[in-house]
């Protein structure tokens, strides 16, 4: 029994496994012993018991059971519904050719249907087609910024570290002077990250004083889409242009590597 589909089909906040007391004063029997024959209590008839050719049950006496059990012939199916627990690889309850399979995922949001609790106890009404007063039927949503960026991380990630789309990268480029202390690779850093800043375009400059592994590395893991690197080429005007996706790289000049991230954003 799924005692949230049972909750929701009653309309109650809560539902609870009789004790031994309770099951004996209403059916006669023990734990173990009742059934649905005879009963004269509304039941609440699961879809695949419904469909049920043949069944057992407990007879509603100590150590009896009953066979061959038909429902609707031997015990009134009025409330029919979901309400058990299912296990990978039942059958579609509709179509029968459809077979369950249990997969794990992420929520990422949610909508509740809040009916009128809160509507009637504010006094929210509207006037319908008829000019008739109606309270309003109330919902709410909610999504989970952190789940989002789990689930995009699951699926956007190689064994170096995270490789972010770049429709919501945390910045677009990653610029690496591979030596701060060098001018020349300083300079064209600092003018690449104000050039590239007026065309508003987010970038993160990495000016550590660092060897050029510890960059790389740490770049692959925080995974920007286009990494910049400024290394010896630079004395030629030229830099590194990755794609961090398909780590494809190209020697561009400076001003073709702008003209690309302009393109690519």
């Amino acid at each position: 029994m799924n005692e949230i589909k049972v909750k929701n089909a009653l309309g109650v906040d809560t539902v609870a496994l009789a004790d031994a007391e309770t099951t004996v004063a209403v059916t006669r029997a023990s734990i173990g012993f009742a059934g649905p024959i005879g009963l004269s209590i509304p039941l609440l008839v699961d879809e695949a018991v419904a469909r049920m050719e043949c069944g057992v049950a407990g007879a509603n006496e100590s150590e009896f059971h009953i066979r061959n059990i038909v429902p609707g012939r031997d015990f009134t199916v009025e409330h029919v519904g979901d309400f058990r627990n299912v296990k990978e690889g039942e059958s579609c309850s509709r179509c029968e050719a459809g077979k369950l399979r249990f997969v794990k995922g992420i929520e990422v949001g949610h909508v509740f249907k809040l009916g009128t609790k809160y509507s009637e106890a504010l006094g929210a009404r509207y006037l319908d087609a008829n000019g008739r007063e109606q309270l309003m039927i109330m919902g709410c949503y909610g999504i989970g910024v952190s789940r989002i960026v789990s689930a995009i991380v699951e699926q956007h990630h190689d064994e170096r570290g995270i490789a972010w789309p770049i429709a919501i990268a945390p910045y677009r480029v990653h610029l690496i002077p591979i030596s701060i202390k060098d001018d020349t690779q300083r300079k064209i850093a600092n003018d690449m990250y104000d050039a590239l800043r007026q065309r508003g375009i987010e970038v993160l400059l990495d000016d550590r004083d660092e060897r050029a592994g510890v960059k790389f590395n740490d770049s692959d893991l925080i995974g920007l889409p286009i990494r910049i690197v400024i290394g010896k080429d630079s004395v030629h005007g030229n830099v590194e242009y990755v794609d961090r996706g398909t780590n494809e790289k190209q020697l561009l000049s400076i001003d073709e590597a702008l003209l690309r991230v302009s393109a690519s954003v």
